[in-house]
């Protein structure tokens, strides 16, 4: 790939990998509950197809990343375990109410590490980038606004349309279908946009890698003497 290439695409796409891989994950299992779940009229069906789905967009993650990403398996465990859930009761209820609840629990953790001085994101990432105090707070912060928004939301579209029925394009849509369909073309592109945003708000508190700058400090001084 040449250097103007790989200069647009950090331009219109600044994620990296991980962070690729986390929203292809979430997507990807969703999309293929949508499709199984249409195709065969079963819940349990599409269910297992989102369970499948979810381990082997695992597995992907893994051998793309060389690593388990911390969030993605978090994420897909809680999935696969509420998508267990929902096969012994046979209610996709559990299915739906993952997002809230896993969303709700990142939120406060993220909150809980902010009043106790114990930020997540820099016990994660701080070895990898270096922002500011400031920065640092205010990415918290924000992906913790972020997660209890969307829990909030996803709770609203749930109940709004628990008894939803339509039938269009020779099929029954249920309420089911309107939830996976507003995650897919919703909230994922708003989660995109979101991070995006992010990424492009913490270059305003990045630091100098602090091996660099040490490795730099020394040559200048080796230099002048």
């Amino acid at each position: 790939m040449t250097i103007e290439a790989m200069n647009w695409r950090r331009r219109h796409f600044p994620f990296n990998a991980e962070q690729s891989v986390s929203v292809l994950g979430e997507i990807g299992p969703l999309a293929v509950m949508f499709l199984v779940n249409g195709i065969t009229g079963s819940i349990s069906v599409g269910t297992w197809a989102l369970i499948v789905a979810t381990i082997v967009s695992l597995a992907v993650s893994l051998w793309v990343l060389g690593r388990p990403p911390i969030m993605p398996f978090i994420a897909g465990g809680v999935s696969v375990a509420f998508g267990a859930l929902t096969l012994i009761t046979d209610d996709p209820m559990w299915v739906q109410i993952k997002v809230t609840v896993f969303n709700t629990l990142v939120a406060a953790t993220l909150w809980l590490g902010l009043k106790t001085g114990h930020d997540f994101f820099r016990f994660v990432f701080g070895k990898t980038f270096h922002y500011t105090d400031e920065g640092w707070h205010k990415l918290t912060r924000n992906v913790a606004l972020f997660f209890l928004v969307t829990a909030v939301v996803n709770e609203a579209v749930r109940l709004g349309f628990d008894d939803f029925e339509l039938l269009a394009l020779n099929r029954m849509f249920t309420g089911i279908d309107i939830w996976i369909l507003f995650k897919i073309f919703i909230i994922m592109p708003f989660t995109a946009l979101y991070f995006w945003w992010q990424v492009r708000l913490m270059q305003r508190y990045r630091l100098p890698d602090p091996r660099r700058f040490a490795a730099e400090t020394a040559q200048s001084k080796d230099a002048a003497g």
